[in-house]
């Protein structure tokens, strides 16, 4: 009996060691099996491409990281998941963004975006040392292996601008609130002021400097000091709302700048110089997925619709201003108007252009001197 019962035991105990190596065996193939499909699914769909955007300031609702921010959400909009987007805000043009930078480029991402003018010389210390990855910065000049300059062609807009605002003003003197000395902002003034000038050759344009592009409360004080001087048309070349929600307070006009601001002054408001860049950014990223960028600098404006002047306030602006702004932005889109195209004189009167001759943008980017009808002079 005991020999029976010892044999059923040493039965059942090789049957479930038996099973038990099954068991295990079908569970190892399936982890194997398991794995292999992970990696196969990894090499099947690879890792998102990481984007890193660097921003002066905060998206906020209107201005110049606004329409950036607008542009980024394009990007995201347009590529899901196959994207990684990561955004700094608040990042001062100092040697602090130059960690900014060193940071995102070490963390793995593949484009590095400095979207204001002031990170340039940071931004491309950095890139010396990721040759792998590409940096873009907005606005700028300079040029490596894998770092690009971007830009959107802002005198077009401010031109049109000054256009309907020659057209409108009553006093004859335009304000401009200045941001920083550089050759973009110069190129603005001096767009603004031609376009006024070319339906309205009395108007005049004065100019307060507030020496930075972020500073509401500067902002505003420049937009009273030109108000004060008879400026009955206000424009900006800075990233706050401060201009229009002071030229709403004291009931005179003005544009938006890189961004519809009239929620801010829904009465001051005759448009808005508005920057579309996700025009840029897309293309941007289609070059890197593609493999096809190179470190050519761009620079769009109506014809690319990286720029316009938009969402005209039709009760402020008459109609002949109305259609005289629709046949110049369909010139400058054709190629048969360029708003630097000579003869230009300078404040002394003094020609710099001569008739059938135009800047090129090698001289736009260089620009420094003012054009006649433009009051003050540059800072030293």
């Amino acid at each position: 009996m005991k020999t029976k019962l010892a044999r059923a035991l040493h039965r059942s105990l090789r049957i479930k060691t038996v099973r038990t190596v099954l068991s295990a065996t079908l569970a190892a193939a399936l982890a194997a099996t398991l794995a292999s499909s992970a990696i196969e699914a990894s090499a099947a769909t690879p890792a998102p491409l990481g984007i890193a955007f660097v921003y002066l300031g905060n998206p906020g609702d209107a201005g110049w990281t606004y329409a950036h921010e607008q542009g980024v959400k394009e990007v995201e909009a347009k590529y899901g998941d196959k994207i990684k987007v990561t955004r700094v805000e608040n990042v001062p043009e100092s040697a602090d963004s130059e960690r900014v930078f060193r940071d995102l480029a070490s963390k793995g991402n593949k484009i590095v975006v400095g979207s204001s003018f002031g990170f340039q010389d940071f931004e491309l210390k950095v890139a010396k040392d990721f040759p792998d990855t590409v940096f873009e910065h907005a606005t700028g000049y300079k040029k490596a292996a894998n770092f690009a300059t971007y830009d959107v062609r802002t005198y077009q807009s401010a031109y049109l601008a000054g256009l309907v605002a020659g057209y409108t003003s009553k006093t004859n003197t335009l304000g401009f609130v200045g941001s920083v000395p550089v050759p973009e902002v110069v190129r603005n003034i001096n767009a603004f002021t031609m376009g006024a000038r070319s339906v309205n050759p009395k108007i005049h344009v004065k100019v307060v400097w507030i020496n930075s592009w972020f500073d509401p409360g500067r902002e505003k004080q420049a937009a009273e000091t030109l108000i004060g001087q008879g400026a009955d048309v206000l424009i900006q070349n800075t990233d706050s709302t401060a201009t229009m929600q002071t030229a709403e307070q004291k009931k005179v006009h003005a544009f938006g700048w890189d961004s519809d601001m009239k929620k801010f002054g829904p009465n001051a408001q005759l448009g808005a110089c508005v920057s579309n860049w996700g025009v840029y950014y897309t293309h941007l990223v289609d070059q890197v997925m593609s493999g096809t960028w190179n470190n050519s600098p761009v620079w769009w404006g109506l014809k690319e619709k990286a720029i316009d002047l938009a969402d005209i306030n039709t009760s402020a602006v008459s109609p002949a201003a109305q259609k005289a702004l629709s046949q110049k932005r369909d010139d400058i889109v054709a190629g048969k108007f360029d708003p630097f195209a000579g003869p230009i004189a300078d404040q002394t009167g003094a020609v710099k252009v001569a008739a059938g001759k135009s800047l090129s943008d090698a001289e736009l980017s260089r620009l420094n001197w003012f054009v006649e009808g433009v009051d003050g002079s540059l800072p030293k």
